[in-house]
């Protein structure tokens, strides 16, 4: 290849851990002006090596070149210093602080060298919200933002620095509704054109070849291969990421539901939105014992406030929930998990896991009681319970005392995940239970969603993308704008159906119907 071509090269990069070899004498270019997409799936050592260019980590062996020069970063200040911006997987924004702080945080403007600039702070940020066509007040606190609004502030971060050269992308729209993906991938082209080289990691492979210019495959912290996005398929990528290729299980829908008991009624969910409106409005629905309930809709739609509501996040809403045909008050979370209710959340560092304690003891967290003997802790019952949850739920681990930060970002969704089943629920909440996990680690935890409902496990699923949801759920409730649009079930599942009810609170509210 033309070295005009390769602003950056990573030759023979090896990265170990205590207990594993995160990467294993792996080359990687990153083509100029190209969208580079690395792919693999989890644990395939993507982020290490993202880390290893961005300066968060370094080498255990390999070089790094840049424009042919030799370069070795100590941090991310000396990364930055070369032109090289990072956009993280998981969210590293300040909840307390403002969006305008978050986004100089580093990088601040001053007056005379003597105080800070905000109000230029805040006139920038203004401009570069607009470029992402998303117009929030610059002062607007980080930690009032969900988490699709906090993944655009991430991109912000790294859109203002003037001399950026190459651009890493860790699974961006992770969070993204489908019209600010869009929005992203005319910035990428935007900034591709300009000469600036990004590299895009991402589990969702039709984006790949949509925005994709170039593709490097790793799997076990290896190089399997790279290819033209031109020259390749999705069966092509599957085939290298896996050994082989995987799909998700689709559930059997020919069940006679009339036969099994209601678990959980929701009647007229209702949750008023700060300056009027509402964020739900009358939201009812049914789930039967052993059911996989589907949540479907856009960003926005309220689905994340539905399971808030349900799991006592929001006193102040309105309505009934029905627990085996009786009402109960839903009044605090810890309430709710003891009448047998569990979460997986969205974002699993904020809310799922707790940073400073190693695997096992986030997975067994939950369920400490149950491992308690009088007032002591019985080891043996909470390790036997770990190395269960390890097992069930194929979490990838080399050493369960390992920091939970030590996982990749799929496994540590598995941790949460197996952290909510511990606690012995009788309906268990998944939002967005894929979110950062690659293809064949989905077909995992899918498996394992299908097993624990034929186990009589009730189960709810929120998922922003199509296919998943129509493989895993027997029915699928529709919002748009808080309310209910549409509920689905049999041959009533399907793309179309879905695609139009979850617009079509848009449309009234477009038409001021």
């Amino acid at each position: 290849m033309d070295n005009q071509e390769v602003c950056l090269r990573a030759e023979h990069i090896c990265k170990i851990y205590p207990g594993t070899k995160a990467l294993d004498d792996v080359s990687f270019q990153v083509l100029r002006g190209k969208v580079n997409v690395l792919i693999g799936e989890n644990g395939a050592g993507k982020s290490t090596l993202m880390k290893i260019i961005a300066g968060i980590e370094q080498p255990s062996s390999g070089k790094l070149y840049m424009d042919d020069q030799e370069l070795s970063f100590r941090d991310t200040t000396e990364a930055r210093a070369h032109g090289i911006g990072i956009i993280h997987q998981e969210l590293s924004l300040f909840p307390n602080l403002n969006i305008y702080q978050n986004i100089f945080m580093s990088r601040e403007k001053t007056k005379h060298h003597i105080r800070l600039d905000n109000a230029q702070h805040a006139e920038l940020t203004e401009k570069v919200l607009q470029r992402l066509e998303h117009p929030i007040p610059p002062e607007t606190l980080v930690g009032n933002l969900r988490v699709g609004q906090q993944q655009i502030i991430e991109i912000a971060r790294n859109l203002i620095q003037d001399d950026l050269k190459i651009l890493i992308m860790d699974e961006p729209t992770s969070s993204l509704s489908a019209q600010e993906v869009q929005i992203l991938f005319k910035i990428m082209r935007e900034l591709t054109a300009a000469g600036i080289s990004i590299v895009y990691i991402s589990h969702r492979l039709e984006e790949i070849l949509q925005i994709g210019d170039h593709v490097t495959i790793l799997r076990d912290g290896k190089y399997v291969a790279d290819e033209e996005v031109a020259n390749i398929t999705v069966p092509w990528i599957v085939k290298r990421m896996v050994g082989e290729e995987k799909g998700y299980a689709h559930r059997e829908r020919n069940v006679d539901w009339s036969e099994v008991p209601t678990v959980l009624e929701v009647r007229d969910i209702t949750l008023p939105k700060s300056g009027g409106g509402y964020l739900l409005d009358h939201v009812g629905f049914q789930v039967k014992k052993g059911e996989i309930l589907g949540i479907y809709g856009l960003l926005g739609a309220g689905r994340t406030e539905l399971f808030e509501c349900i799991m006592g996040l929001h006193p102040e809403h309105t309505g009934q929930v029905l627990l085996d045909g009786e009402e109960i008050k839903v009044d605090s979370v810890a309430g709710q998990i003891h009448r047998g209710f569990a979460l997986v959340p969205e974002d699993r560092q904020r809310e799922g896991l707790v940073q400073t304690l190693n695997i096992a003891k986030n997975i067994s967290l939950s369920s400490l009681k149950a491992c308690t003997k009088g007032i002591f802790l019985d080891k043996k019952t909470e390790d036997e319970q770990v190395e269960r949850q390890i097992k069930d739920i194929h979490i990838k681990v080399a050493d369960k005392r390992l920091p939970i930060l030590s996982l990749s970002g799929g496994n540590q969704q598995k941790v949460v995940i197996g952290k909510g089943i511990l606690t012995d629920p009788k309906i268990l909440l998944m939002d967005e239970p894929s979110r950062g996990i690659d293809v064949g680690a989905k077909a995992e935890v899918f498996d394992i969603i299908n097993q624990y409902a034929e186990q009589g496990l009730t189960i709810l699923v929120i998922s922003s993308e199509l296919k998943e949801i129509l493989a895993i759920a027997d029915r699928i409730i529709v919002l748009s704008n808080g309310k209910k649009t549409a509920e689905l079930a049999g041959d009533e599942i399907t793309e179309d159906n879905l695609v139009m009810a979850s617009y079509q609170g848009h449309h009234l509210q477009a038409s001021g119907t």
